[in-house]
């Protein structure tokens, strides 16, 4: 079963873990967080990052870790870029709920599967949606602004 390990600007990180756990509360072991912090530098925040990664790989000995920051060439990113090997840790930028979702509900396959599922995840969550007309309502062909819409 492979791990998870998000970092992102906080509170972001934390935040996504918890509504993730919502959902999967079983994948508590398997969901790991860094919150990066402003006044922080980059290299505490990679030290931080790497005793992560070395606990989510200890955990069975052909364990894999897909890491999933938030925005690309931003410090969380480029903080990750450093921890990944590309063998036993993948990476992927530009993480949202439904990416983060797929990948913790896909855990169980392959690392390369679990990447795969986790992009398309995150990109089918991003849509735009329709205005629908509230429950049980007609939606009106006329605005407040029409002539035979005023009220005196």
């Amino acid at each position: 079963m492979n791990s998870i390990l998000l970092i992102a600007h906080s509170p972001l990180a934390h935040a996504l873990r918890q509504c993730a756990l919502h959902v999967f509360p079983e994948a508590e072991d398997c969901v790991g967080a860094l919150d990066v912090l402003p006044n922080v530098s980059p290299e505490e925040t990679l030290g931080a990052a790497r005793i992560i990664l070395a606990q989510q790989l200890g955990r069975a000995p052909r364990a894999q870790v897909l890491v999933l920051t938030d925005v690309f060439g931003a410090t969380p990113c480029n903080v990750a870029q450093q921890l990944v090997d590309g063998a036993r840790s993948r990476l992927v930028a530009g993480v949202n709920l439904p990416m983060l979702l797929r990948a913790v509900t896909y855990r169980h396959e392959p690392l390369d599967a679990q990447v795969q599922r986790a992009i398309a995840g995150g990109t089918a969550g991003v849509m735009q949606v329709a205005v629908a007309a509230p429950q049980n309502q007609v939606r009106r062909k006329y605005s407040d602004q029409d002539i035979r819409d005023h009220q005196q």
